[in-house]
């Protein structure tokens, strides 16, 4: 199966995690506009979905859950890189590790409502030198940017790249048919 993913499945599997990372994005960005534009507090900063579901955005289930999901991810779709992308694509993977090591903390002093390092709430370590809004959007910039990155060199892979690849995301790998639809859109 990890084979697959990581060959015919590849484009597929990278297509499905993008859109869940853009949505991600999509909710801190609204979240920050909803403050820095909107002049609301914090607390009533929730996103679009955390606007119905207020509940389950300040769940650390939630939080814990997507650096999860963003972890596995990029650790199945890596063998599908090769080159400059995978070293790019690790480099995000490593930070996203990090990233989860920190919700991981949240949501034990969570569950055991017992926060770390004399706070009132749940703190991260990072949440001692920046607040929790600013330090996602960190966080998510610096997972994304990698990211980003390592997909630009994986669709134009130099030669050597090319001929390693297993999957049919660069555009000379794809088929003919594929080629049409990418020239149609």
């Amino acid at each position: 199966m990890l084979n697959s993913l990581n060959s015919r499945y590849h484009r597929i599997g990278l297509n499905v995690f993008m859109a869940i990372v853009l949505a991600h994005w999509a909710e801190h960005l609204v979240q920050a506009y909803q403050i820095w534009v909107l002049g609301w507090p914090r607390p009533q900063s929730r996103g679009v979905l955390g606007q119905y579901f207020p509940w389950l955005v300040t769940s650390e289930w939630l939080h814990y859950g997507y650096a999860i999901v963003m972890l596995v991810f990029l650790f199945l779709l890596r063998p599908g890189f090769t080159g400059r992308s995978r070293t790019w694509w690790t480099v995000a993977l490593a930070i996203q590790f990090w990233h989860h090591i920190e919700h991981f903390l949240l949501l034990i002093q969570a569950q055991t409502h017992t926060p770390f390092f004399g706070q009132k709430v749940p703190t991260s370590i990072l949440q001692l030198v920046l607040p929790r809004v600013e330090l996602h959007l960190f966080y998510n910039s610096v997972v994304f940017i990698p990211m980003i990155i390592a997909m630009y060199f994986h669709l134009r892979p130099n030669r050597a790249e090319l001929e390693q690849m297993t999957c049919t995301c660069a555009v000379e790998k794809r088929q003919p048919r594929q080629l049409a639809e990418v020239g149609a859109a």
